[in-house]
């Protein structure tokens, strides 16, 4: 039987190339994967373990990163880090060296005005010069250090980048004015903001601090231990001097260790990410596995008789077939492990090639690495054949012998349309059930919904088949006449085998349809909150996201053509005891800048210091147009405000507004996000100049008209549905080699049925069109049901989006579904060109006398 197994592999190799070419690609994504992922982690891990080579222990203010000044400290009754800390640190018994570190966002720009590079990766610090005037941890190649308020020095790469030499004048900027200094020193460092692309820039010690933090202030000290000093000792000698709440101390193994977790995590994450897609590819294969093997099984019906009449048992027959399968699935691994290699090599090259800066090495492939993709690719082809084997091994010896095919009891019909009809009903209802909770707490509901609901129609994909063909067998006959009626008949004689070859269809056309409909739901209702809630012509803001100083606000309301401005403003206050976010603009300005729908009330109620709130918040504390709410400020005072107003919930306002004269009582310095502005003449290239002027030409400012803000993020949804439709596109791949392959076996299983057809007048062109109308047929009943499946699918999942994103409703693009429609009939057609070109060259003899 061993014997066997292995020469009807050897003499099956055409009819299992597909099902192989399936398992290779599947596996292969599974390799390059997981290749991928320990390659650029190892790289990155190596990297940035770099940051912390001459660091023994580490003391951080967290508040400084939080941006709270001298004052608000002392009220709280903590310290910062200064020199008086540093000095203390310098004395005690294990430490060498103590230094003072200041560091920020700080913005490069380039001899055009832009920023170089992205603001994430944009950082500026202080230059710590020892006894011989020299910092170690920027080692210049270019000049020196900077030594006061005009000076700075950039790292290599940025004064590369923009091409700038030893005594150019700078342009930079953190969140306040432009500053120009002069460029004094090109270092080399490798630390890893640098080495991934970003920009350092380096300034003396005072400006650091004047620029980045506050005269004197430190952001952390590092402290380096003498020979002999363990860093857990000097952790210990440390602690009792730094002992303020928001200070963090650590030893750099300990540091070092934590980035290597962080790192670990982020590529963990991408690596699970790419796998689930992997794991898709593999699922999508399991369907074309196991309708060869039962093609394979069903054409070698009197084969397999012979063997039991001969005194095979059923183990042996199920042996046999499965042992064909252990020996495709190691193969075809085997095959996916190496060009997996392959790939996750090219996509570490590709990553280098979209940016130069980022960490490259080795290739890293484990061990283990092997062991899964090897054990995958042969387990999903060894379960795949499991059916199909059984089915095998219930041949009776005698019955088989006059018959060439056994068809499915009704039993069994009737039993597997019960099951499916079961999961689909209950994958249904918690479907439904997920996406009626309008919240987070649905999206656990509506995935395992989803879940059983696909399992579900898979296994009713034979009960729909036929029905669903025989509605389009009047267009089939239309088109293609005998040949389409022929077509027809085909597709809905055998529905297991329709619809194995469907499904494959059906589990892409279902992720690809409801990422589409998810993508276009959110993009509408980002669009309508900016289009519906904002009357300014543009809105200035920092690239990083940090907060605009008062004196951009200043500047651009004096910048000719601006007819009105405002400041954006943000405050998170308590009304009625729960933490509330409020929005601020100018009440003198406000319905030339922005717009609200309001259901109750007057927006003219700002100018008397009262409230506006959306309808959620309205409903949340029961109130309507002239209620009193309790507010307790950020100054510990508490008071009472009126409600002066109720709007429809949605817009970028957020839920409650109130003027920034009011803000600005309690609370200073809030947080300024936007500034907001309305032109003379609308929204022109003259007004867009004159608002840069303003600020200075300022690269970490962006000035954005209302539709360059919809472009932004409708290219952020763009791009991120282009990464899932490519992380797809092996699954589609996949599911067009198992048209072939079932078109392909399905014709050497009707040689004689051709041959017949071929001598009582049907011409090879006939055939050609029978085939590929079949073919066609199958593709678009399984995108149909795919698209109906992630349409519904989507609307459940915007259900649970609602809490997060106001006024989110389902978007059909009916335009791009229709084109995924016809590019699976397409699909269709190509799948179709060889096996209809072989069926058409099949000798008319020949095939009538086939056994």
């Amino acid at each position: 039987m061993y014997r066997t197994a292995l020469r009807n592999v050897l003499a099956h190799k055409g009819r299992l190339l597909m099902t192989a070419l399936a398992v290779m690609l599947g596996t292969a994504f599974v390799a390059g994967t997981m290749v991928f992922s320990d390659t650029f982690g190892k790289a990155m891990r190596d990297s940035n373990s770099k940051s912390y080579s001459d660091v023994s222990v580490q003391v951080v203010d967290r508040a400084a990163g939080s941006g709270a000044s001298a004052k608000q400290k002392s009220e709280s009754g903590s310290t910062a880090l200064t020199d008086t800390t540093v000095q203390q640190l310098a004395a005690l018994p294990g430490t060498a060296n103590a230094r003072g570190v200041v560091s920020g966002f700080t913005g490069v720009a380039d001899r055009g005005g832009n920023l170089i590079g992205q603001f994430w990766a944009a950082k500026g610090a202080n230059f710590a010069p020892g006894q011989d005037g020299k910092d170690p941890r920027y080692p210049m190649a270019e000049g020196q250090g900077p030594k006061n308020g005009t000076e700075l020095a950039l790292d290599r790469k940025t004064a590369d980048k923009a091409g700038y030499k030893v005594g150019d004048t700078v342009r930079v900027a953190a969140n306040g004015p432009v500053i120009e200094a002069r460029l004094t020193g090109i270092f080399t460092t490798d630390d890893p903001v640098v080495n991934t692309g970003g920009t350092l820039t380096l300034f003396d010690r005072a400006t650091a601090q004047q620029l980045l933090l506050e005269p004197g202030r430190y952001s952390s000290i590092v402290l380096t231990a003498k020979p002999g000093t363990t860093e857990d000792a000097l952790l210990a000698q440390a602690q009792p001097t730094v002992s303020g709440h928001q200070f963090d101390v650590e030893t750099g193994a300990r540091l070092k260790a934590d980035e290597q977790a962080m790192i670990t995590k982020s590529t963990d994450s991408m690596r699970t990410m790419l796998l689930v897609f992997a794991l898709i590819s593999l699922f999508v294969g399991i369907f074309i596995i196991a309708n060869t093997f039962t093609m394979l099984v069903a054409q070698r019906t009197k084969e397999l008789a012979l063997l039991r009449a001969i005194g095979a048992s059923r183990k042996q027959v199920t042996r046999s077939v499965l042992i064909e399968a252990l020996l495709i699935g190691t193969a075809s691994a085997t095959a996916g492990l190496v060009v997996g290699i392959g790939i996750g090599a090219g996509m570490q090259s590709l990553i280098g090639t979209l940016n130069e800066n980022m960490p490259n090495g080795a290739l890293v492939i484990k061990p283990l690495t092997v062991v899964v993709t090897i054990g995958v690719g042969v387990l999903v082809t060894v379960l795949s054949a499991l059916l199909p084997a059984l089915r095998a091994a219930r041949i009776a010896p005698v019955a088989a012998m006059s018959s060439g095919d056994q068809p499915a009891s009704q039993k069994s019909l009737v039993v597997r349309n019960t099951i499916g009809s079961l999961l689909a009903a209950g994958g249904l209802a918690l479907i439904g059930f997920g996406a009626s909770t309008g919240d987070d707490s649905g999206r656990m509901p509506v995935g395992l919904g989803a879940f059983l609901a696909l399992i579900g129609v898979f296994v009713l994909l034979p009960l729909l088949s036929r029905p669903v063909v025989a509605l389009v067998g009047p267009l089939l006959r239309g088109l293609g006449g005998t040949p389409g009626k022929l077509a027809q008949q085909n597709a809905v004689r055998n529905p297991r085998r329709t619809a194995a070859t469907a499904a494959a269809l059906t589990i892409g056309l279902t992720l690809v349809s409801g990422l589409t409909v998810i993508g276009a739901s959110v993009g509408g209702a980002i669009d309508k909150a900016v289009t519906s809630s904002m009357k300014a012509d543009y809105i200035v803001s920092a690239a990083n996201g940090m907060s605009l100083s008062d004196q951009v606000a200043a500047q651009i309301a004096k910048a000719p053509g601006v007819v009105a401005s405002s400041p954006l403003t943000s405050a998170y206050w308590e009304l009625d005891g729960t933490s509330k976010a409020i929005t601020g603009l100018n009440a003198d300005t406000f319905d030339q800048l922005a717009e609200v729908r309001l259901t109750s009330g007057s927006a003219a109620a700002l100018g008397q210091g009262q409230l506006l709130v959306n309808q959620d918040v309205a409903k949340k504390f029961n109130v309507t147009t002239g209620s009193t709410m309790t507010v307790s400020y950020p100054d510990r005072s508490t008071g009472q405000l009126t409600v002066g107003g109720v709007y429809e919930t949605g817009g970028m306002l957020g839920p409650v507004v109130l003027a920034n004269s009011e803000i600005a009582k309690h609370d200073p310095k809030p947080y300024v996000s936007d500034v907001l502005v309305k032109g003379k003449d609308g929204a022109t290239g003259a007004l867009k100049q004159s608002l840069k002027d303003a600020t200075g030409a300022n690269p970490v400012i962006e000035v954005k008209s209302k539709q360059e803000v919809r472009d932004d993020f409708s290219q952020i949804i763009t791009f991120a549905l282009n990464l899932m439709y490519g992380l797809l596109a092996m699954a589609v791949l996949i599911a067009i080699l198992g048209v072939i392959n079932t078109l392909a076996m399905s014709v050497f299983e009707r040689k004689r049925e051709i041959g017949m057809l071929r001598a009582i007048g049907l011409d090879r062109r006939g055939i050609k069109r029978m085939v590929r109308l079949e073919s066609v047929v199958i593709s678009l009943f399984g995108a149909g049901i795919g698209l109906l499946l992630g349409c519904f699918i989507a609307w459940a999942i915007n259900g649970t989006l609602k809490s997060s994103l106001a006024g989110l409703t389902t978007v059909l693009p009916y335009g791009q579904l229709a084109l995924f429609l016809a590019l699976a009939g397409l699909v269709g057609l190509v799948a179709a060109i060889w096996p209809a070109r072989r069926a058409a060259k099949l000798d008319i003899l020949e095939s009538i006398k086939t056994d």
